[in-house]
């Protein structure tokens, strides 16, 4: 009798332990897709800011100026909501205004254009790799709150379902492509 409530406790205890790991690592995982968010808010932030500053520097024509301001005004002013399809608008307006390397060519040539040019490639650059990383670690902890484990022992508490930040990211290819 004795034996069996001692058995019955290691087990309790091995599985206690078990169920405790795994709510820390979903835990660390939504530590680390928080932080991811912060890092991609931070560098579609910054794409914007320096767009910003491109489009009001009187270096492009005025229709390319006005075009990729307000898509960079829309995205930062954008609702949490909408923040996906006023990033995406941003990446278009870009893609639009900077399709023929002229456009690219003409910004370095301008006074501080070159400093403009590599702030602005590199912005370009950033995003997608900020974006997965978000969506990697979206993936990873979605993954574990699938396991029925982590279902019925409700070990994800009443954090919100992970959800992956879905943009067209793609940069400019005359801008990206230059150092």
């Amino acid at each position: 009798m004795i034996e069996t409530l001692v058995w019955t406790a290691l087990a309790l205890g091995v599985i206690g332990v078990y169920l405790s790991w795994t709510a820390g690592r979903l835990d660390r995982l939504h530590s680390r897709m928080d932080a991811a968010r912060a890092a991609l808010d931070a560098q579609l932030v910054r794409r914007a800011s320096v767009v910003l500053e491109v489009a009001t520097s009187g270096v492009l024509d005025p229709a390319s100026s006005i075009v990729l301001y307000e898509a960079a005004h829309g995205a930062r002013q954008a609702e949490e909501e909408q923040r996906e399809v006023a990033e995406s608008e941003l990446s278009q307006a870009l893609r639009a205004v900077f399709a023929d390397a002229a456009q690219v060519d003409l910004l370095k040539a301008a006074p501080g254009g070159e400093a403009a040019a590599e702030e602005l490639a590199a912005a370009v650059r950033r995003v997608p790799m900020a974006r997965r990383f978000h969506n990697d670690a979206v993936r990873a902890a979605r993954a574990l709150r699938r396991h029925r484990k982590v279902r019925w022992f409700r070990l994800a508490g009443h954090a919100p379902f992970p959800l992956a930040f879905e943009m067209d990211d793609e940069p400019p290819a005359d801008l990206a492509d230059r150092p």
